[in-house]
Formats: structure tokens, sequence, C-alpha cells
């Protein structure tokens, strides 16, 4: 399939350039909502989202959760927060914290709880990869191993995809991909080089080649998700989830693409994943509206009414800084850096918490899932943890957990 190319259609990020005095600021004010937050949130887990912009112990979802308990797909990414505290600071409170946590993901792999999906990749990157890398924890390797196993489980060989949801049996659910996956896959190449097993990142790079030709459209916008058949490996048809409409383009589902072509190029330099990051990255831009944060689908501009999404310009801010390393455009490389410094400019300016000492998150205005009006107009954990990831970038050269 032939994608298209947009370019670039807006002069913003030419000429506007964020102001680097912001990021010491901002970071001291992540820092300072973080650490405000250990005490309720080392032994048990905050919910998805915020409830009038404060987060709350984790919710249970299903029979024989505990309240407060690590379960759902998003708890790593407070995990993640503190270990990018811990990393800018030195601070062994942070530290402490964390490896409570890794005990807890160690515990959930040990004993498969809610495990039945592909966002094994999220958890165990962020929370158990991370403290690896950091700090050389064993325990966190083990764990964070083992998550790579489980999420081999959900491979089909034939079809060349892991599964996103649900039993592999359920006919609602089978031969299922969604493009949020990208960010998942770091688990499985960063399994292999951890144990010298390709194994593990031939199933990602196949992973990512399917989502490569079959999840981004014509004109560089994006599915949701993809059906095929696992036994043959025919490519079915694309619908949404989360978005607008089916052949609308769901605004976090393009940042994570934008974000999880160059983390695959990363591991296996296929160049077609830069390019194809950058023909998302143009969709993207072009719609993002003069404050510097998109709306929930990329189908909406300012007249529409609908809400904005601080969480997806968070995930695609953090893409387009990763994009940059690799683009061999100097002129394109200087426009991504600048476009992503701009966005995070423009969140800790219209979109943090800096004038609201009531709220535990760091930023407001997020979309979890329009449709089903779940964390609307709410901060949530994801775009809290982009939006710290990319000040980190920022501020220093940042060996990732991806």
């Amino acid at each position: 399939m032939n994608v298209v190319n947009e370019g670039i259609k807006t002069d913003k990020y030419k000429t506007v350039s964020a102001s680097l005095e912001f990021i010491d600021e901002a970071m001291e004010h992540a820092l300072e909502k973080i650490s405000s937050s250990l005490e309720d949130f080392t032994h048990a887990f905050p919910d998805d989202t915020t409830v009038e912009n404060r987060y709350y112990i984790r919710k249970p979802e299903k029979p024989g959760q505990d309240r407060g308990g690590n379960h759902g797909w998003t708890t790593s990414f407070w995990t993640g927060m503190i270990w990018l505290a811990y990393e800018v600071t030195a601070d062994e409170k942070y530290r402490r914290a964390a490896e409570v946590h890794i005990d807890s993901f160690h515990d959930r792999i040990v004993q498969k709880i809610d495990c039945d999906h592909h966002d094994l990749g999220f958890l165990y990157t962020l929370s158990c990869v991370s403290a690896y890398k950091l700090t050389g924890n064993e325990k966190a390797k083990e764990a964070a191993l083992m998550a790579a196993d489980h999420l081999m489980s959900r491979y089909f060989e034939k079809a060349g995809i892991i599964q996103a949801w649900g039993d592999l049996n359920d006919p609602l659910q089978r031969g299922r991909i969604i493009i949020d996956c990208l960010m998942n896959l770091p688990l499985l190449y960063w399994a292999s080089e951890a144990t010298g097993d390709m194994k593990y990142k031939a199933a990602a790079e196949k992973h990512a080649n399917n989502a490569y030709r079959w999840i981004v459209r014509e004109d560089a916008s994006t599915f949701h998700t993809y059906f095929f058949d696992p036994e043959t490996g025919d490519a079915r048809y694309g619908k949404t989830h989360q978005g607008y409409r089916d052949d609308s383009c769901w605004a976090r589902g393009q940042a994570w693409g934008i974000y999880g072509f160059p983390l695959s190029y990363k591991y296996t330099g296929n160049h077609e994943f830069i390019q194809m990051s950058e023909k998302l990255a143009h969709y993207f831009l072009n719609r993002t509206p003069a404050d510097g944060v998109v709306y929930w689908d990329l189908a909406f501009s300012d007249d529409s009414g609908e809400e904005k999404d601080s969480s997806s310009s968070s995930i695609a801010a953090c893409g387009l800084l990763e994009l940059a390393k690799y683009t061999e455009i100097k002129d394109s490389q200087r426009y991504y850096e600048r476009a992503a410094a701009a966005i995070l400019q423009d969140l800790y300016t219209g979109y943090s918490t800096r004038n609201m000492p009531e709220s535990n998150a760091l930023l407001l205005h997020g979309v979890y899932a329009k449709p089903e009006n779940l964390g609307v107009d709410e901060g949530n954990l994801w775009g809290d943890y982009y939006y710290m990831e990319g000040l980190v970038r920022l501020k220093k050269n940042w060996n990732l957990y991806w």
C-alpha cells in the first residue's frame, strides 16, 4: 500500500520554539506532585483516571480483585513516573517506593493476575525492565522475562500477530490487533537482548510489519484495531474501538504509532518504520490546534465542541523526540524536536495542574474512552507518564526504558 506523506502543512513548529526555561519549572512541579502521592500510592495503586481531577485508590474491576490492587493495564505508568523521578533526583525515597512495586509486579505475573491481554509490555517495561536497567534488580529482570514469555503465548505464528485482548478462543477477540501494541513490543525486543533467544524479537518484528502494512491507511491516518485470520494470516478488516468512527482517526492511536514505529526501528534497523512514523507525525501535527493539544479524535477541530486529549499529545511529543534521533533530514530533525518541546510547553502552561494544588495529577483534560464515557475530561496515568518522560528527554540524554 502506498501511504501518502502530507508533508508539513502547518508553520507553527517551524517558527515557534519552546522556552527551555520552562523545563526546570515543569519538572519541579511534576516531582512535587509525585512526591505528594507516594504515601497514598506506594502500597496501593491509583485508578486509571482522575475523578474531578484527583486520583483515588484503584477500584476492583472484576470479582476477586482487591481495592488498590495491581490489576488493569495502567498501573505501571505510575511506577514508571516514580522511576523517572528517581532517575532525575537520585532520591532514595523514589527507589524504595518503586521496589515495593517490583514485588507486586513479580507476584502478579507468577499468579497470572489479569494477564489475558497484550499490555504486559506496558506493565513490565515501565515497572521491571526500567528497574533492571537502572539498578540491576534481578527480581525485576525475572518478572519481566516471565511477562515476555506470557506475552509470547498470545502470538499467532501463521498470522504473525499478537492478539490484543481476551481469551485466544473468544470469537469476538480472536485475531484482533490494536495499534497500541507497538508500545508493548519493546518488552519482547529487550527479552531477546537479555536472553540471546531471538524468538522474542522475531515475533515482535513480524507483528510490527503487519501493523505497518495494515493498520495504517493510505492517507497516513490509522485504524485503532485490525482483524486477521489467525489460521491463515489473511488480513480481514479494520475498525475502531475508542475512536469516533471506523473511518476516523483516534488521536491516541495515531500517537502510539508515531512513537511505536521508531521503537521497532531501534531494534530492527528497518528504516521503513521511520518513514512511516514521519507520515503519521505529519498527519497528527497538521491537525494539532493552536494551543498544542489535539482533540480525542483527529476528525474534530476547534468548532466541534468535543474534548481535547492531553494524553495523546504527551505520547506524540515523546514519539517525535524518538523519531528525531533517526530521521536522515536535518531540517526534519530540528522540526520534530522543536514541535515536541513546544507541545510539552503548551501542556505545562495550558493543561498542567500547576495552579491546582488540590489535584494530585500532572495533566488535566485527558480522555480515556469517549464512546464509553470513561475518563472524559480527566487526568490519566499514561498522559502523566508520557508528559514526565518528555520532560526527562528534554532535560537529559535519556536511556530509554522501552
